[in-house]
């Protein structure tokens, strides 16, 4: 299941995992685009690997990198919660 997070404001969505069996947490950013319809990117947390990168800049990628380092700790907490709603109490 994966859990609404954050909108940036370019359209950017970033999206994130329940805690995993290996007690990872996969984040998923994806932004429309209308040449190549979706660029996205995988980051593994805690351990912060990157993986399947499509479509995004050196600078798009620096700019979430930075977003999801200074939210990492959230993200595990909501992961570990059930989401946003449930660490909320919604």
């Amino acid at each position: 299941m994966m859990y609404p997070f954050m909108t940036l404001d370019d359209g950017t969505e970033i999206v994130h995992s329940e805690t995993l069996e290996d007690g990872r947490v996969k984040v998923y950013i994806e932004k429309p685009d209308e040449k190549d319809c979706f660029h996205h990117a995988t980051c593994m947390l805690p351990d912060y690997q990157w993986e399947d990168v499509y479509g995004f800049s050196d600078q798009e990628m620096e700019r979430y990198r930075d977003v999801i380092e200074s939210t990492a700790h959230l993200i595990l907490r909501f992961a570990a919660e059930g989401g946003f709603d449930n660490a909320a109490n919604f």
